[in-house]
């Protein structure tokens, strides 16, 4: 998309001359660098529940964000009117409260080339509403139809489509068309007159309609919501102690970035409060271990042509045979640390500001079969999916709860297990990693990521791993 084609300039009027006038006006106070992050989205959601659509919306936000850095000290405002008045106030606002020695008066915005990571025709969000709608439906009719003691579902679709442009005071200028859709659904299980058991599958992505009525149709997520419903009927309760933990391909991968990967950003590590602080070239994990963040896989949820500071996203190497290699940087960690942004700078929307950030995390496929791997453990936990959980940085603590495990009893997949939590510490687990899978997986698209108060869609991913040693909480 080039600048003269974008929403921003056809519907708001707005030219170079106007994005070079506003950057004089964050730079008037002095300060050594501003960006300007315009965005444009629009919204919809559906929500079914007892076989009715009980909700429904679409909507459409703008707005910019106006950031100027000196030194250590940013100053940041937005404003969701785009006359220029409210434009400018914004940007005297966040020089005010950055003001500093440095002063720069001319900019010369050019656009820079990007990927083409997402190249989507039409967005989900463009489609007719009754085409969405029917998902939500058939996913309802499939999950019901799997097994009569499905008694409950729930199925949710959400998308939008966000236009973003970003100019630099260092005369660079971004823009991006990112689409984004996902469906989920969830699905309870009764038997007996028993405790109700839980499923839930969903996925997506930077994708077309089409996706969901070709590649993962809604039937797909349904059966997979009522599989493990009905899978966790039969579940007993969890054994408590320290044991041999199987983490399973896919979406296990969110302990990965949870326990690691926010360790990894460099804002935790400019400021020493990571369990991995000052760590740069030591070995961190087992040398079976590689982990990656890369932004640049085509059509996925937590990729990005240009990340929200409008540098490309890349690959990045994290952890390399268990030694760490990097840090994700932004803009202010990479000037304040002397190196490279990677293309990590993310932002919820146009009222938050920028920080370094997760795309798609995973860890690299070994060279063990899988069935090897269960076969190699006496005693131990296998875990398929994962619900919530929650890691201190600074300690690299953790503790997470496992949805869907398995008893392993000598080499063998046994019994379904309910209650189950997984506790240890993120940089001592990886040293643990005795056997790692040939059967890399990356989840389907459903990764939702916090920090600070802010949320933005990620990519996870594993293969099967073996972890000679964490502790197990449960109630057996």
């Amino acid at each position: 998309m080039r600048f003269s084609d974008s929403i921003f300039a056809s519907r708001f009027q707005i030219t170079r001359q106007d994005l070079e006038k506003y950057l004089a006006e964050a730079l008037s106070q002095g300060g050594d660098y501003a960006d300007l992050y315009f965005e444009y989205l629009l919204t919809s959601s559906i929500g079914l529940d007892e076989s009715m659509v009980k909700s429904a919306s679409q909507g459409v936000s703008m707005g910019v964000g106006i950031r100027v850095i000196s030194g250590e000290r940013t100053g940041y405002a937005y404003s969701d009117n785009l006359t220029p008045e409210r434009v400018k106030k914004a940007a005297k606002v966040a020089a005010c409260i950055a003001s500093g020695p440095s002063k720069t008066d001319q900019f010369d915005l050019r656009e820079r080339a990007s990927h083409n990571l997402y190249p989507v025709l039409v967005a989900p969000t463009e489609t007719a509403f009754a085409e969405r709608v029917e998902l939500v439906k058939r996913a309802d009719r499939a999950a019901r139809a799997y097994d009569p003691r499905i008694f409950q579902v729930q199925a949710a679709y959400a998308d939008n489509l966000r236009h973003v442009m970003v100019a630099t005071s260092e005369g660079v200028l971004t823009l991006d068309r990112q689409p984004m859709s996902r469906l989920s659904v969830s699905a309870l299980a009764r038997e007996n007159g028993g405790m109700p058991q839980r499923g839930h599958a969903g996925g997506g992505g930077r994708v077309e309609l089409d996706y969901f009525l070709k590649e993962k149709p809604p039937e797909h997520f349904a059966k997979e919501a009522a599989r493990e419903a009905i899978a966790m009927l039969a579940a007993v309760e969890a054994p408590a102690g320290e044991m041999t933990v199987v983490l399973g391909p896919g979406w296990p991968g969110i302990l990965l970035h949870e326990a690691v990967g926010h360790g990894l950003e460099a804002d935790f590590n400019r400021k020493g409060v990571s369990a991995f602080s000052g760590r740069m070239g030591q070995k961190v994990a087992s040398e079976l271990c590689t982990v990656i963040d890369d932004g640049t896989m085509t059509s996925r949820r937590g990729s990005l042509n240009v990340d929200d500071e409008g540098h490309p996203t890349q690959r990045n190497v994290l952890i390399e045979n268990g030694v760490l290699r990097g840090y994700l940087q932004d803009k202010l960690s990479s000037t304040l640390l002397h190196t490279e942004s990677t293309g990590s700078g993310r932002r919820e929307s146009y009222a938050h500001i920028p920080m370094p950030r997760m795309t798609n995390t995973f860890m690299l496929a070994g060279e063990s079969q899988p069935e090897d791997i269960i076969r190699s453990v006496p005693r131990g936990l296998y875990c398929v999916n994962f619900g919530g959980g929650q890691v201190d940085i600074t300690s690299g603590n953790f503790v997470f709860s496992a949805s869907e495990s398995y008893l392993i009893e000598d080499g063998k997949l046994t019994r379904p297990v309910r209650n189950a939590t997984l506790i240890g510490n993120g940089p001592e687990a990886l040293k643990y990693v005795s056997m790692v899978g040939n059967d890399l997986r990356l989840d389907e698209g459903i990764g939702v990521c916090g920090k600070e108060g802010q949320s933005v869609p990620v990519g996870v991913g594993i293969p099967t791993i073996k972890i000679d040693k964490m502790t197990v909480g449960g109630t057996a």
